[in-house]
């Protein structure tokens, strides 16, 4: 689903030289729930905006889905990012003058979609996420984990193969957070690649896959997560 080889991002000013991933090596397979995480600085952010397409790298090769990005136009690449990848933003990043639906509705008019299939898609998407009675709303009239789960429906309504999630949870409080963690898990089960980033180690224990991210590498520490028993410990909980 992605790969990344020997990848580098540098910042440069007149001064300073950063290099903000230094031979980062990520594979990610179909249907994986990969957790990142790493201190402030280690390259978290700038490995999420390589990896949705939103930033360029220097040296390094990077598939998605089997196909390079490398020497793709911007038009391509905003094609493809709009096709296959969903996000999901700690802030939530709604727009606060449209209603839900609308908001939803914002990256499938972008694609060219009948006006008949976005609608089924943004009703099935706001189904799943249990807002069907909510389409009309403001973002303002809604709590912060409800909010969550319009971005997270925003995200499903374009099927996309690759959700990124950063800090999807960060704003919530605990039993918001637990919430949301269930709705990714459940997405995750039915086929989509999700990639999250998060600093809360026991949230990073539910996925399937945890990498640590230091000084733009990823460390040798990596843990598979036992599934079966995190299952077990939640339907005792």
């Amino acid at each position: 689903m992605l790969r990344m080889e020997n990848l580098e991002k540098v910042y440069r000013t007149d001064f300073i030289e950063t290099h903000a991933l230094n031979q980062f090596n990520l594979h990610a397979a179909k249907g994986e729930f990969l957790a990142v995480m790493g201190p402030s600085g280690s390259g978290k952010s700038t490995f999420l905006n390589i990896a949705g397409l939103l930033d360029t790298f220097e040296k390094g090769e990077y598939l998605l889905d089997g196909q390079s990005v490398s020497g793709m136009s911007d038009a391509q690449r905003s094609k493809i990012r709009n096709e296959k990848i969903g996000f999901i933003f700690q802030s939530f990043n709604l727009i606060p003058d449209l209603n839900i639906f609308d908001n939803v509705d914002v990256p499938l008019r972008y694609r060219g979609m009948p006006k008949k299939e976005r609608r089924e898609r943004i009703e099935a998407a706001l189904g799943k996420v249990g807002l069907s009675g909510r389409l009309q709303h403001l973002p303002s009239q809604l709590s912060g984990g409800q909010q969550q789960r319009v971005a997270i429906a925003r995200a499903l309504a374009g099927s996309p193969k690759l959700i990124l999630a950063d800090e999807p949870t960060g704003n919530l409080d605990s039993r918001m957070a637990r919430q949301i963690m269930e709705l990714l898990e459940q997405i995750n089960t039915e086929g989509t690649t999700i990639i999250m980033v998060t600093h809360d180690a026991e949230l990073a224990r539910r996925a399937r896959r945890q990498i640590h991210l230091l000084d733009g590498r990823m460390l040798d520490l990596e843990i598979h997560t036992n599934k079966a028993l995190v299952d077990s410990r939640q339907e005792s909980a």
